[in-house]
């Protein structure tokens, strides 16, 4: 055994034990045979193959297999969600403050995060125009990008949006990296238009709820509530339609979104409410850090339950 092949059955272990007897030999073989004379790894795309291969047998085995076209639903309305956060922001940003109040301002922007704004605006029309890699490529682009703005954010003279609006985005934009490849038409197009639509609702409300020109304030709090829990309804209400004809993709998109959700209604959560004084630093870390566990959990969770009920 070479180290390819070595390696290539360390991936196999993404198997249930009873496929890779069966099968992993058959399977080990055909990557061997597709490899090049002079490889000494896998590839990513192999990788990546071999991984989400031995994921779905393994829901397989405990009948989960709606699992991951749920988690592809969740990943649609996460984009569509990031979209309509990042056109609100970019609405708000198109109008920085007054040069005499003395605000800082990014050029002619009222924050750095302008830069993001436009990444998740070209993500969503990317995923419209070519779905698949390309616009996977789009969103982590966009994800990198929000991530950087925490950086540039540190010098004096680049204000930055807050963390509280930051994390949300860069955690839709990591699920929205699990978009299905092929998708009907007007799925590709749903974030487009949903940022179009939000672009035209807030167009005329941006200089008046611009809260200093910044990202404290109730409005920030108002407009990531109402995008989560709008996501919240909309999801619940699809798992009902869903399991009306006994499909369970809506149940696990739910349960993938619970993080997502849980981060933008974080103000709430911690004790919050719009037009209330804000809760500690602390006590929104200690929020963010319970509801971002929560959320990771809650998936695999399920399907370990789910498997635990399928052998008895």
């Amino acid at each position: 055994m070479n180290d390819l092949e070595r390696r290539y059955r360390r991936l196999l272990r993404a198997y249930p034990p009873e496929y890779r007897r069966t099968r992993g030999d058959e399977i080990v073989g055909t990557y061997l045979d597709l490899a090049g004379p002079d490889e000494e790894r896998p590839s990513l795309a192999d990788a990546v193959d071999l991984l989400r291969g031995g994921l779905r047998q393994r829901l397989r085995a405990v009948g989960a297999t709606d699992v991951l076209p749920g988690v592809r639903l969740a990943a649609t309305l996460a984009l569509t969600a990031a979209t309509v956060l990042a056109t609100g922001w970019f609405v708000r940003d198109l109008h920085p403050p007054p040069a005499d109040l003395g605000y800082p301002s990014f050029g002619p922007f009222a924050s750095v995060g302008v830069l993001a704004w436009v990444a998740w605006l070209l993500a969503a029309v990317v995923a419209g125009l070519a779905p698949g890699r390309p616009t996977r490529v789009a969103v982590a682009g966009a994800v990198l990008l929000t991530v950087a703005v925490v950086p540039l954010g540190a010098v004096p003279a680049l204000p930055r949006p807050a963390l509280s609006v930051l994390v949300p985005q860069v955690a839709l934009g990591l699920l929205a990296l699990a978009l299905p490849a092929h998708p009907p038409i007007g799925i590709r197009w749903l974030p487009a238009l949903a940022g179009l639509a939000t672009a035209l609702a807030t167009h005329h409300l941006a200089p008046g709820l611009s809260d200093g020109w910044g990202y404290y304030g109730w409005a920030t709090v108002t407009l990531l509530s109402t995008v989560g829990i709008g996501l919240m309804v909309v999801v619940v209400l699809l798992a009902a339609g869903l399991a009306l004809a006994r499909d369970s993709r809506g149940l696990w998109a739910a349960l993938t979104l619970v993080g997502p959700v849980g981060l933008l209604t974080l103000h709430s959560i911690a004790g919050a409410v719009p037009l209330s004084p804000n809760p500690t630093w602390a006590t929104l870390a200690g929020t963010a850090a319970v509801v971002s566990a929560v959320g990771v959990g809650a998936l695999p969770s399920a399907v370990a339950l789910r498997r635990r009920v399928t052998r008895r």
